[in-house]
């Protein structure tokens, strides 16, 4: 299994670009950032540095959107990174819920999303795309030059699309029985067009806090730590449950119960521990979405979605413990798991 760190572009970044690199050192792989321009400093901008300052750690968006970016500029700026570095980025995507909404747009819609995700991927290969009536094509991208495209979803119609046309599916949650549920949605999905299903990548993002024991008192502590998580997730269900309504049995409702008495949500403070909109998020919750408790307890849970098909786990790390969590992971749980 591969493992990713997924942190927000808080200045100063010169700590994000640190933060990556003693992941690396911890034996992590990939290095993922938000990306929402009114909320964060500019990702890509970034990425660079910490691409120059690492030797093997893949990096990219967690998640781009196709709104906030016209396609052939995010292509470009892939693609130079990766002439630059060697093939070492990675496009997530989806439909740009906090960078978005915080500029006062709407999400966007599945179908922004499949012509995003093959413009992209063409052009960061060398490939013509076609943008609306106008075919391109970047001269200067080396022969061997590639993009995976990985597409974050939730939803039964985003999920299909992630199994016929994304080169992974990125989960934010770490349930196991959502997690069998939606991996197998994909997979199947990818079958039905004729593609390989091993071939879609799957990633699960989460977050994790290590604790020292699994006291009331540690374990009260990381919850809350990590109770933001079940708010942000609460922002895409409560758009599932708008749209499909929440016991249409078209959305599982082990995803969208929990979200009955959520009231509002203030972007502000997205992905942020001291959330003050995260109230109606339970125990239960945070327990089933995030991987909290000691190092055996992230063990356990991380052998059992390698089980379920997962490629990669991401580990959200936007609490008090970041350093202490990346070197927990670095010594404790990626050598037992993969070991």
């Amino acid at each position: 299994m591969d493992f990713g760190l997924v942190l927000q572009t808080d200045p100063p970044a010169s700590r994000v670009i640190s933060l990556m690199k003693r992941a690396e050192r911890n034996g992590f792989t990939y290095g993922w950032t938000f990306d929402s321009a009114v909320l964060w400093q500019e990702p890509f901008v970034i990425h660079s540095q910490i691409l120059a300052q690492t030797q093997r750690l893949t990096v990219g968006p967690m998640v781009t959107n196709p709104g906030t970016r016209t396609w052939e500029v995010t292509a470009s700026t892939f693609a130079t990174l990766n002439d630059m570095f060697g093939n070492r980025t990675i496009c997530g995507i989806g439909r740009g819920d906090s960078a978005m909404r915080v500029t006062g747009r709407a999400p966007n819609s599945l179908a922004r999303i499949s012509g995003a995700m093959k413009v992209i991927r063409a052009l960061a290969r060398g490939e013509e795309a076609d943008l609306g009536g106008t075919v391109v094509r970047f001269p200067w991208v080396a022969p061997g030059a590639e993009l995976p495209v990985w597409m974050a979803a939730y939803g039964p119609k985003a999920l299909k699309m992630a199994g016929e046309e994304a080169d992974g599916f990125i989960l934010q949650l770490s349930d196991l029985y959502l997690t069998e549920y939606m991996v197998k949605t994909v997979r199947t999905a990818a079958a039905h067009v004729g593609r390989d299903p091993s071939e879609v990548k799957v990633c699960v993002a989460a977050p994790a806090y290590v604790t020292d024991d699994d006291s009331p008192e540690a374990l009260a502590h990381a919850r809350e730590q990590c109770r933001w998580f079940g708010g942000m997730v609460g922002n895409h269900v409560a758009d599932l449950v708008s749209k499909y309504g929440d016991h249409s049995g078209v959305v599982p409702r082990e995803l969208t119960d929990y979200i009955k008495t959520r009231e509002g949500y203030d972007y502000s403070h997205h992905g942020r521990s001291d959330n003050p909109d995260t109230a109606f998020v339970p125990d239960e919750i945070v327990d089933r979405f995030c991987l909290i408790g000691p190092a055996e307890r992230h063990i356990e849970k991380l052998r059992a979605l390698r089980e379920l098909g997962v490629d990669q786990f991401a580990l959200y790390d936007m609490h008090d413990a970041k350093e202490a969590v990346i070197d927990a992971y670095g010594t404790r749980v990626i050598p037992a798991v993969n070991g």
